[in-house]
């Protein structure tokens, strides 16, 4: 697969090929993944070929990048360099085979009643994978924000002073660019934290936007060509205080989820907004296992980690906890 990093030095930003345990750098006029993107459509190439063939002979050693021990270091593998704003960060809930069973404890009636979660579920298990050209039921779907929201690897995500609680979400999530003409192109697939305030939305399932509404993480590499068809296993940690707190196996792919790809992909860019010509989109495609879900609750200084076959290196970020008591927030009238 070819992966592709976005890299920052004291002067400059540059793109570089995965060749571990090296990174082969890219020509310097393509200064971001977006770039670089744009110009592979102006030439009506393959963004895979492309990339290669504008590699140079200069390299780094990846160990020391991945470390932070480089003067380079490691960016998310996708923005807006011009706006971040114009960058989209969205998701899709319920999608994997194995994410209600997480959803339906947070949500749990007395009663024999389905909860809305469940609904949404079974909903996807009956309609999710609608034959090609058919539409299917359409997903949970939810905005996490904009490209401010983004987090390098290795930088903290962050439980603000009104939030109850940060958990991490591992999960790959989808890259976009929407070409000149507003249809929107696949750049590639990435590792991705999703970042969410559990405890929030445990308390009512209405909840859910106001607990997406935090920072989250992808990279450090975004995979051009991934494949995301069968099962892609993966493993998610909780480090604490040098020591793994708690671990799971985890997976995504399509052969994982009751969703199709191309079924989260219509309902998300059938909205007009989602095909502004220039934007960017990360997409998340949700999660299967939390460790909200076994119980845990992380604290600050808790290191996330999470990492699939095939994409490459590892997400790590530490969870950080914004001191301070919860401030009010006032409006001014102008008028």
């Amino acid at each position: 697969m070819t992966r592709l990093v976005q890299l920052q030095n004291a002067t400059q930003r540059r793109i570089a090929l995965v060749e571990e345990p090296r990174l082969r750098l890219l020509d310097a006029k393509f200064p971001s993944v977006y770039a670089l993107a744009q110009a592979a459509l102006a030439a009506g190439e393959p963004l895979t070929a492309f990339a290669r063939r504008h590699a140079v002979d200069e390299t780094l050693d990846y160990d020391a990048v991945h470390a932070g021990l480089s003067p380079c270091r490691l960016l998310s593998p996708i923005d807006h360099p011009a706006d971040p704003a114009r960058c989209t960060v969205s998701g899709t809930g319920l999608t994997h085979l194995g994410s209600a069973k997480n959803r339906a404890a947070m949500h749990d009636k007395a009663d024999a009643e389905l909860t809305d979660s469940m609904k949404i579920f079974r909903w996807g298990l009956e309609r999710g994978r609608p034959a090609p050209g058919q539409i299917g039921i359409a997903p949970e779907w939810f905005h996490k924000g904009t490209g401010l929201m983004l987090r390098a690897p290795g930088e903290p995500l962050d439980v603000p002073s009104y939030a109850e609680d940060g958990g991490e979400e591992a999960e790959i999530a989808g890259v976009y660019l929407i070409g000149p003409d507003g249809a929107p192109l696949r750049v590639g697939m990435a590792v991705g934290n999703e970042f969410s305030d559990h405890v929030f939305e445990r308390k009512n399932y209405l909840n859910l936007s106001g607990s997406k509404n935090r920072t989250c993480a992808i990279g450090p590499e975004l995979v051009l060509d991934p494949d995301f068809r069968g099962s892609v296993p993966g493993k998610v940690a909780i480090h604490r205080a040098g020591a793994v707190l708690w671990a799971k196996d985890i997976a995504s792919g399509e052969a994982e989820m009751c969703h199709s790809l191309a079924n989260i992909e219509h309902h998300h860019f059938k909205f007009e907004a989602s095909r502004r010509p220039g934007d960017v989109h990360v997409h998340f495609y949700g999660a299967c296992a939390l460790s909200h879900g076994d119980g845990v609750h992380l604290a600050d200084g808790d290191v996330m980690e999470i990492a699939f076959t095939g994409f490459g290196r590892a997400l790590r970020n530490p969870l950080r906890v914004l001191p301070g008591p919860d401030r009010l927030v006032t409006v001014r009238p102008l008028g």
